[in-house]
Order: structure tokens, then C-alpha cells, then sequence
């Protein structure tokens, strides 16, 4: 199951400001794909009520859920929010109990402690405690605390790689190590500061993670983490164990990428536009024959188009495939010269040639 964040650590994204309105037109379209928990913000986040107001009507089986840090005040502001679920960040490596918390091991368990006991008394249900840096902890430690939270009546333990530095079977064996120690929900939040964090945050899945957390495009701080259309099309296109509408995905990409203020790379995976394109010879013939051969899934499953174009690299199956689908006559013996003058003129105008331009070449050859 996913719970998107694009609302709170995409949100953090240096340089990204979403009002009030493309926070709500971000969060509806999360709702459309079906993903099962939106974390919306965090506590002290302008609009964050007035974004709950617009969104606790519509929010239908998806939970709707905030961030706080491991502060008995946040907690109490949390408590009062019309949300499912309360998102509590703990610092657990070392590093950081000490720097940020100015505290010790024994401190933090109380802390988590107190902190858990007093959500218990003001009736917050669903407490996720997320330990923050865990790859870089001491793991017998962050166990324990992990541990500590399920006796006081945490929900769910959030596993944090919050620097990226983890690999796809290091994360199997975290997720194991805590899922065979806890019997409440286990999520995990994958950076991808190496490139890992959707590999990461599927192999938690299949480890028996209950929860991935994801962003739109991916993004976030730093390099982001991993990204809702890769994980959510992975999960419902290729092991078909949920059914979210992927349809959805690509017109929510453009939303993300044009309210955060970056463009979407044409070959990104599920939202760039060139994802379908084939210009290569050996590929363009291929598809011919039939499409699985080099395509993982259709372009309608996550409502995409195939483009086919004929250029520099393309052949003479490519170029009579072309001529056909274009019903321009053609006899055998024609199609070496009109190759040759498909490459010369793709590569002096650097790119495959449009319809109207291989059409008019053809028609002259």
C-alpha cells in the first residue's frame, strides 16, 4: 500500500511552493489513482486546516494523515486536527540523537515514551513513529525503540533511509529484521540520493512492509524519494497486486512538475512523453511483429501513445513499414534510395522526420 507524501516531503522541495488550491488539485488527483494514505502536511504548514476542510469530504477510503516531530505540543495541536492518522518523526542513529535532540539513547526511549502516552490520552488512534536515519543507527537500538513505541501503543513503525544509502537487499533484510520483531504496521521512506529508492521501496514491499511511502515525480529534499508513478504502475501493471487507475498518473506528473516548477525529462519512466517513441531500426521493425517484444506494457494501461518515426537510424523495413501506414505505393527497388535520403535528411535536421516531411520525401522518391 502506498502513502503519498508529495504534499508534505515533496512539498519540501527546495524551491517548490504549492498554494492552497494546487495542494488540493494535487491531493484530488491522488485520490483518483486510489492511493491509500495521503500525508498531507505537516503541523505549522500554512493552509494545512483549510486543505483538510476541502479534502475530509472527498477523501472517501483513503486516510488522510500529518507529519509532526517527537514534541509534546505538536502532538496536542495533531490531536486537533480532523486527520486518520498522526505521522511522528523520531532521529534514531546517533549522530542525531545527539546534534538535534541533545540527548542520549535512554532519553529518546522516554521521550518516545511520554510522547506516545499522551497522544494514548488524547485519543489519537492511528500513531505512526517514524525512525528517522535507521540505516545509519545502531539496529538493536532502533529495534528496541521500535519495540518501546508497539507496548505504548504506536499503529506503525515508518523506516527511514533518510540519506539514500541503502541498497535493494539491505533493505530486505531491515524490513525482515523489524517484521519478524513487530506485529503492528511496518512502512518504509526511501531517499534516493544512489538511485535506489523505488528499487528500495518495492523490495521493502515484497519483504513484508505493509506501507511505501512515495512522491510524485519523486520529489522531495535533496534527490526526492521514491517516485508514486513508478511504484503505483510497478504494483498494478507488472505484479498486478493492486489495482490503482494508472491512468491517472501522467496528467498527474504534469500537475507536479509544473506547480514545483521542473520539467519531466521525455525519457523519465511512466511520465516522460518519448517513453513510446521508437526511431531505432531493429526496434520500429520489431514492434511490426509484435509490440511485447520491446515494450514491458501497453501505452493505454497508464494512458500513453506509441510513436513510431522513421530517421537516421531507421532501416528499409522501418521506411516500408512507414510507407504502408502513410498508403503511398511503393515498389521494392525504391526503398534503398529513399532510405538513404530519410537518414541524410534526419541527420542534417537532427531529429526523426514529422509525417509531412517523410510523406513529401517519399512521394519525390
Amino acid at each position: 500500500m502506498l502513502i503519498d507524501t508529495t504534499l508534505r516531503e515533496g512539498a519540501q522541495l527546495f524551491g517548490a511552493y504549492f498554494s492552497v488550491d494546487m495542494r488540493e488539485k494535487i491531493a484530488n488527483g491522488l485520490l483518483a489513482l486510489g492511493v491509500e494514505e495521503l500525508e498531507i502536511g505537516w503541523i505549522g504548514q500554512e493552509g494545512l486546516e483549510e486543505l483538510i476542510r476541502r479534502l475530509r469530504p472527498v477523501a472517501g477510503q483513503t486516510k488522510l494523515s500529518v507529519w509532526t516531530p517527537c514534541r509534546d505540543v505538536d502532538i496536542r495541536l495533531a490531536a486537533e486536527l480532523d486527520v486518520d492518522r498522526i505521522n511522528v518523526g523520531v532521529p534514531v542513529s546517533d549522530s542525531h540523537i545527539a546534534a538535534r535532540l541533545k540527548t542520549n539513547r535512554e532519553g529518546l526511549r522516554e521521550r518516545v515514551a511520554r510522547t506516545l502516552l499522551i497522544a494514548g490520552l488524547l485519543g489519537i488512534k492511528y500513531l505512526s513513529v517514524g525512525l528517522e536515519d535507521v540505516s545509519r543507527a545502531d539496529a538493536p537500538f532502533a529495534l528496541s525503540l521500535a519495540q518501546i513505541a508497539e507496548e505504548t501503543g504506536a499503529a506503525r513503525i515508518r523506516l527511514s533511509d533518510s540519506l539514500g544509502v541503502l541498497t535493494p537487499p539491505e533493505t530486505q533484510r531491515l524490513v525482515t529484521a523489524f517484521r519478524n520483531s513487530l506485529s503492528i504496521d511496518l512502512a518504509v521512506h526511501c531517499h534516493n540520493d544512489f538511485g535506489m529508492a523505488t528499487g528500495n521501496a518495492i523490495s521493502a514491499l515484497s519483504a513484508g512492509s505493509d506501507y511505501a511511502d512515495v512522491s510524485v515525480l519523486g520529489i522531495g529534499e535533496r534527490s526526492g524519494i521514491a517516485a508514486t508513478e513508478e511504484v503505483a504502475a510497478y504494483l498494478s501493471i507488472k505484479e498486478t497486486t493492486h489495482d490503482y487507475e494508472t491512468a491517472h498518473l501522467r496528467p498527474l506528473c504534469h500537475t507536479v512538475a509544473e506547480a514545483a516548477g521542473i520539467s519531466v525529462p521525455r525519457t523519465k519512466p511512466i511520465a516522460g512523453k518519448d517513453i513510446f517513441s521508437c526511431e531505432s531500426g531493429i526496434h520500429a521493425h520489431a514492434l511490426s511483429k509484435s509490440t511485447d517484444l520491446f515494450e514491458p506494457y501497453s501505452p493505454q494501461a497508464i494512458g500513453a501513445e506509441r510513436v513510431v518515426a522513421v530517421g537516421g537510424k531507421s532501416g528499409r523495413a522501418a521506411v516500408a513499414q512507414a510507407l504502408g501506414h502513410h498508403e503511398i505505393p511503393w515498389q521494392t527497388q525504391e526503398i534503398p534510395a529513399l532510405v538513404s535520403a530519410v537518414r541524410k535528411l534526419s541527420w542534417e535536421l537532427k531529429r526523426p522526420l514529422s509525417d509531412s516531411e517523410f510523406t513529401e520525401l517519399a512521394k519525390r522518391h
